[in-house]
């Protein structure tokens, strides 16, 4: 049978107390609206020990304690991909014991969705802020005046970053739970008063995120 809420300290002290002054425990129960087998446990303690502390949890210990989780933790960072599978077989031959998937949840890890991002070095990204800041100043009458043709395809190629990422709740904006994605081609055939240009389609991507009222794929 599982417990209910704790005594609050305070109840604990009057219990002995009337107890002491030869109160019934029937009287005491009902005047301090307890029932009677709290009442009787309290004062069975007091009679055996002495005190009317709470005892320590005689419950079984956690398997992994705190520096054990703090290890297993660091592992399911650096692995965030990894599969619940190969998480449980490093840490029963790391720790020599046998795990659960509660201990996951103890660290408040979860297995959630990856969010699919473009992976851009820093090169790109200059790249894409100084052509955006250099069209800056563009009218929209000049936008209007843009044919775009969209021929490009994004596929994910970074191998083993599967769909799903053990992170924690207020990880999910944290670069290293996305999965990256590559866009190919890598440019956008632009028609402009008869004149044929090609436009990193990265670069036509930032224009449009400037609020510009253009229409990008």
């Amino acid at each position: 049978m599982g417990r209910g809420s704790p005594i609050p300290p305070m109840l604990r002290p009057k219990i002995v107390e009337q107890y002491q002054k030869g109160v019934s425990q029937r009287k005491i129960a009902k005047s301090l609206k307890l029932s009677s087998s709290t009442v009787h446990n309290i004062i069975q303690r007091f009679r055996e020990s002495g005190t009317i502390s709470v005892r320590k949890g005689q419950g079984r210990k956690t398997i992994l304690d705190a520096r054990d989780l703090r290890a297993f933790r660091r592992h399911c960072i650096t692995y965030r991909n990894a599969t619940v599978m190969e998480i449980t077989t490093w840490a029963q031959e790391y720790f020599q014991k046998t795990l659960s998937v509660n201990t996951i949840r103890r660290c408040r890890l979860k297995l959630y969705r990856s969010k699919k991002k473009p992976y851009l070095n820093m090169i790109q990204k200059r790249r894409r802020f100084l052509w955006a800041k250099a069209h800056l100043k563009w009218t929209v009458a000049k936008w209007k005046t843009v044919l775009w043709s969209d021929e490009s395809k994004f596929e994910v190629l970074f191998g083993k970053l599967g769909r799903h990422v053990i992170r924690t709740k207020e990880d999910k904006d944290n670069p290293s739970c996305y999965q990256r994605s590559v866009q190919k081609p890598a440019s956008l055939m632009t028609s402009l008063s008869g004149k044929t240009l090609h436009f990193p389609t990265w670069q036509c991507q930032t224009t449009y995120c400037i609020n510009y009222n253009i229409m990008a794929v």
